[in-house]
């Protein structure tokens, strides 16, 4: 059992208000941070883009900022041109703490997503003692110890616990299938640098000797450094260390899940820096309790490969939602490409003047071996923008509240080819994927619900679930609640 732990000399207070900014590496891992720190009191809003100093003006009372990025499907030479300048950016803010963060199920390979790479783009622009790993979420059901990851198939579900290479979906996934649990050798085949553990072991001794281990360790001049966590207790333990390691002009870099998020927002609760309760969003929204209220339209788009994205989609067509298949194939190719487009806009269309919610999805059946062959590394991009652009121009003649974009990898894409500028979470919906709010001046989906849910997210009942979520404040909701063709947004949701 942890024990309690002393509390620290007060960390230093950052001189620009910021705590945190954060780099997805994908959109609904952007969220995921998202939802942990506004749930914890930490008033965020996530960008598309990495924001001036000037544009965070325009906003009261930021204490964290987020960018929802799609380096995840990049590969190293894109990587290498994408990541620096943002990374700098995001420097000049002058936060506390630079996470980079990524799936807790740590979705890289050496050719695509390389976290090992980011490391050491990253080490020379930061200068800090060392790069902490936190890739463990109890809360969502990841889990690392003696350096071995382990995840839940399905994050909210009664799945079982499986080690990462014997993971039914990680260990499978069409791009970057993980083939080793140990997270310090996945990361050895994606870069030189070497990297220690702070074990659990530690994480468990006394207050005394835990502190003794810490400083042991940092006297080795470790270059980064893995923690084990298994609960909640352990995330407590490691935001302590982690934020007494960031300086006030030089802030600490991170890499790890939205575990690094739970970690120092308990730790900033515990320095009074943040409320630590409830959702710390405008005074308009409050939170919800989701899953009771009356049906409403949804429209989805996935873009998933996911067997468990797979499983909630055949549910929710058996529960009156209906499905349009995006033709995957005849989008890998420009001269077809469009007319599927049109195809799925159509149907979906018509559809939801008929009060049915929507599904336009990709595939059904998990990855397409052929449509990988054709577009290879260029997937994600090419699948996500085209899903972006029906979703938008069925948005344009119909007027659903609810958008949900379904699959870690597209996700990016699609919400960049919908024109989101940056959204602000407004309620919990499961672990993961919260209800946000969408900016996208000059768009439909300006001030829409929207959802943006990682392939492993959600019970099989999840776009039930996310159809009669309880409704929310007015705040909430677009300014012009009427429909392009004059229907009200209450009509049946099925």
């Amino acid at each position: 059992m942890t024990r309690m732990r002393s509390k620290p000399a007060s960390v230093p207070k950052c001189e620009s208000g910021l705590l945190l900014a954060y780099y997805g590496d994908d959109f609904t891992g952007s969220t995921d941070a998202l939802e942990q720190l506004t749930l914890a009191g930490v008033r965020t809003l996530l960008f598309m883009d990495a924001p001036s100093p000037s544009r965070l003006a325009q906003y009261e009372g930021l204490q964290a900022v987020g960018v929802a990025g799609m380096t995840r499907a990049l590969g190293c030479k894109k990587l290498a041109q994408v990541l620096p300048p943002v990374l700098k950016q995001l420097k000049r803010l002058r936060p506390r703490h630079v996470h980079y963060k990524v799936c807790s199920t740590f979705d890289s390979s050496p050719d695509m997503g390389s976290i090992g790479r980011v490391m050491e783009l990253a080490q020379p622009l930061f200068k800090g003692p060392l790069i902490p790993l936190l890739v463990a979420a109890p809360g969502l059901g990841r889990y690392t110890i003696f350096g071995n990851h382990f995840a839940q198939y399905g994050i909210g579900s009664s799945g079982a616990v499986h080690r990462l290479d014997r993971h039914p979906a990680a260990s499978r996934h069409p791009v970057t299938p993980m083939r080793e649990a140990d997270l310090r050798l996945h990361l050895s085949a994606q870069t030189h640098l070497p990297i220690e553990l702070f074990s659990i072991l530690s994480l468990d001794m006394p207050e005394s000797d835990f502190r003794a281990s810490w400083q042991n360790l940092l006297a080795r001049k470790p270059q980064a450094v893995l923690f084990d966590a298994i609960h909640s207790g352990h995330l407590g333990q490691i935001g302590r260390l982690l934020d007494e390691l960031a300086l006030v002009r030089q802030p600490l870099f991170s890499v790890g899940s939205s575990g690094i998020e739970t970690a120092l927002a308990r730790n900033w609760a515990g320095e009074r820096l943040v409320t630590g309760k409830g959702l710390a969003v405008s005074g308009e929204t409050r939170p919800t309790t989701a899953g009771s209220g009356p049906g409403r339209l949804v429209l989805a788009g996935s873009g998933s490969c996911s067997p468990v994205t797979s499983g909630q989609i055949r549910w929710a067509l058996g529960a009156g939602f209906a499905g349009v298949r995006l033709d995957s194939r005849a989008c890998a190719h420009p001269e077809t490409a469009a007319q599927a487009g049109n195809r799925a806009v159509k149907q979906a269309c018509s559809h939801l003047a008929h009060g049915r919610s929507v599904i336009i999805h990709t595939t059904q059946s998990g990855a397409q071996p052929q449509v990988t062959r054709i577009l290879g590394g260029r997937s994600a991009a090419v699948l996500g923008t085209i899903l972006g652009q029906v979703l938008g121009r069925v948005l344009e003649s119909s007027c659903p509240v609810r958008l949900c974009v379904a699959g870690g990898d597209t996700s990016s894409y699609a919400a960049r080819a919908l024109g989101i500028e940056a959204v602000e979470m407004i309620a919990p919906l499961t672990p993961g994927a919260p209800l946000c709010r969408a900016h996208a001046p000059g768009h439909p989906i300006h001030g829409l619900e929207v959802v943006f849910k990682g392939g492993q997210v959600g019970a099989q009942n999840y776009f039930e679930y996310l159809r009669s979520a309880s409704p929310l404040s007015k705040k909430s909701a677009p300014e012009n609640s009427e429909c392009p063709r004059g229907r009200s947004n209450r009509n049946s949701a099925r």
